[in-house]
């Protein structure tokens, strides 16, 4: 079980269609994440749960494959995952590059270690 929530802003979201033979997504279902997340150019509001990941005013659910990584020679952490959002499926990257990227880092670990006992 989960303290409490993980929030922090991330500088970078990308939110596409995965896998690709999942449902299409519709324009204004696009649009909506291109003007709120993808394209948004303002840090994006990021609230991690027990079981799911908030980017701004969309709830990913169903979290499968989560990757949490400090690329080499960056002073950054990204974290990619597999998610749904209502019934449509998703593959998400967060990047944050600020100067708490290390915490954040660490708390994300310790989250995703409860997640998958």
């Amino acid at each position: 079980m989960l303290d409490s929530e993980i929030r922090y802003l991330a500088d970078k979201v990308f939110v596409h269609r995965w896998p690709h033979d999942t449902p299409l997504w519709g324009d204004s279902v696009k649009k909506q994440l291109d003007d709120s997340i993808n394209k948004k150019p303002d840090k994006k509001n990021i609230v991690v749960k027990e079981k799911t990941i908030q980017i701004e005013d969309v709830e990913f659910t169903s979290l499968k494959k989560i990757g949490i990584s400090i690329p080499f020679f960056k002073n950054e952490c990204t974290m990619i995952f597999e998610a749904q959002f209502g019934d449509l499926f998703s593959h998400v990257h967060i990047t944050i590059q600020s100067g708490n990227f290390l915490d954040v880092f660490n708390q994300l670990i310790l989250w995703r270690q409860k997640l998958q006992n």
